[in-house]
């Protein structure tokens, strides 16, 4: 089991060093990625609700596949603009995202003793970034996303890494 988390700790550690990299270039990434599963998304909404008989088909259900496919669509095509909303629905994120890490943390302190105190730095590191990037808003969004991610992924990874190493020693 302390070799996945290891995989996927190192996994991200990388991905967080190349988003740092080129953070505005990461950022644009992301709108395209996240348009594109948007688009899948929506498609596949579509086909649920007109291959549906009864109670699956709803008009409600084709809206929301049609609206999951423009959003995809705008985002794949204009992913700048994209990138200003994705930046504010990711500071929301890693703000619940690093609460909850802090929680957990301090939680299971006793249980692993080791490396607790990384999973409450990536939390209080994901709170400390969403302050710093609300704080120079807008002119910090063209970069934000790549920055905050690539941040969270090496800090995440980072965490993993040492926890693996922690149950491995504990195995």
């Amino acid at each position: 089991m302390w070799i996945a988390i290891l995989i996927q700790g190192v996994i991200l550690l990388v991905l967080g060093v190349l988003a740092l990299a080129e953070p505005v270039l990461a950022s644009i990434a992301i709108g395209i990625f996240v348009g594109w599963l948007f688009i899948v998304s929506g498609i596949a909404g579509l086909v649920a609700a007109f291959s549906s008989r009864g109670a699956g088909r709803s008009v409600w259900g084709v809206i929301a596949a049609l609206l999951a496919l423009l959003v995809g669509v705008l985002l794949v095509w204009h992913p700048i603009p994209g990138v200003l909303s994705l930046t504010m629905l990711l500071i929301a994120f890693f703000i619940v995202e690093g609460i909850a890490q802090i929680v957990l943390a301090l939680e299971h302190r006793r249980l692993v003793l080791r490396s607790w105190g990384w999973m409450l730095a990536s939390g209080i590191a994901d709170l400390l970034l969403a302050a710093i990037i609300i704080s120079g808003w807008p002119g910090t969004a063209e970069w934000a996303l790549g920055l905050i991610v690539g941040v969270n992924l090496l800090t995440t990874g980072f965490a993993l890494i040492m926890g693996a190493l922690a149950f491995r020693r504990m195995a």
